[in-house]
């Protein structure tokens, strides 16, 4: 989610707010920004946690400044101490260039750590040190370097389970959870989900250069009714790929259907799920191809192979039914097949 999303009402430099859950997300943000504080965000993966500590930055007085994001779990430990303190040359084999690290650089601003928990004990004893004395040491270093960063930190885990187990130090966790904000899952905000589509949709429009589509009635009733377990984050994508390879300006309830997880169907067993109503051979067929070209990742030779028809085949489907991708050529070949062919039986 992007600062365009304001544009949507109930939304809030990003943050969707329109349930009271997230509107009290939103108040408790603003309250705690203009304060140095630290601030612990919880919530499952996907909830949002990223957006609203971007929240907290914008409206501190450190709006001005850097905020620097740092997922604790993506860097190895080998080098988590070079990314979150720098280091000078000659601190470690290959170390030939002055570094600084992610302290340094949010200095007068915010520096978010997510994932805290996925830190090595010994690396949160020099955590809390540098919470504690607002100073620290570059690797390789002698000079103490002062930071004036506002840390805001997020976590996804059970913090509990992860106190007791020892992954997280006990003075650590007190440390950072001066002010505690927890992210509700989107299944317990269904009123977010609206406004969430509607600004998803205006943003995935405008980065493909189309009309902004609007969902059908029967569109928004399947949005409501799925669990959510990727939480907006999955709502996202789901609205992504559905501006992208849906046909006019209107999103009904095939175009927002998801695909199941690997290994989920048995493809001997295999059954399509026929609403009341029927449906067209032709959305049928839309929504197979989709489904290959998803799984894919939009590689049309891998495509074809899992529905069983070539490439040729596969391409004059995807002219026909009028899908794109930005990864695609631009200029596909439009022109005729040669006489003598017959792109539907050419499998």
């Amino acid at each position: 989610m992007t600062a365009a999303t304001s544009m949507v009402p109930g939304v809030d430099s990003g943050v969707v707010a329109q349930s009271a859950a997230m509107r009290e997300v939103v108040a408790t943000a603003k309250r705690v920004a203009a304060i140095r504080s630290t601030v612990l965000i919880t919530g499952e993966t996907g909830t949002g946690k990223e957006v609203v500590a971007g929240l907290i930055h914008d409206h501190s007085p450190r709006g001005h400044g850097s905020f620097v994001k740092m997922n604790c779990a993506a860097v190895p430990e080998t080098l988590l101490e070079s990314e979150l303190f720098g280091h000078e040359i000659g601190a470690f084999t290959g170390a030939d260039r002055e570094h600084i690290g992610h302290f340094e650089a949010a200095s007068g601003g915010t520096l978010l750590l997510d994932e805290i928990v996925e830190i090595s004990p010994a690396t949160q004893a020099k955590l809390l040190r540098v919470l504690q004395e607002q100073e620290f040491y570059r690797l390789g270093g002698t000079r103490s370097i002062a930071t004036q960063a506002r840390i805001v930190a997020a976590t996804n885990r059970d913090l509990g389970s992860a106190l007791r187990s020892g992954a997280l130090r006990e003075d650590l966790f007190y440390r950072l959870n001066v002010i505690a904000i927890h992210l509700p899952p989107l299944r317990d905000r269904r009123e977010d989900i609206e406004p969430l589509v509607r600004s998803f949709a205006r943003r995935f429009a405008c980065e493909f250069g189309r009309p902004t589509p609007v969902v059908s009635r029967e569109g928004l009733s399947t949005l409501q009714a799925h669990p959510w377990p990727g939480n907006v984050r999955e709502l996202e994508n789901t609205i992504e790929r559905a501006v992208l390879l849906c046909e006019g300006d209107i999103l009904h309830a095939h175009d927002l259907q998801r695909s199941s997880a690997p290994g989920s169907a048995d493809p001997e067993n295999w059954r399509i799920e026929l609403p009341p109503g029927g449906l067209s051979l032709q959305t049928v067929e839309r929504a197979l191809v989709v489904a290959a070209l998803e799984r894919a990742d939009f590689v049309q030779k891998d495509a074809a192979a899992l529905i069983g028809v070539s490439k040729r085949k596969l391409n004059y489907m995807i002219e026909r039914m009028g899908l794109v991708h930005p990864g695609w050529r631009k200029n596909r070949d439009t022109r005729p097949p040669a006489a003598g062919t017959n792109p539907e039986t050419d499998t």
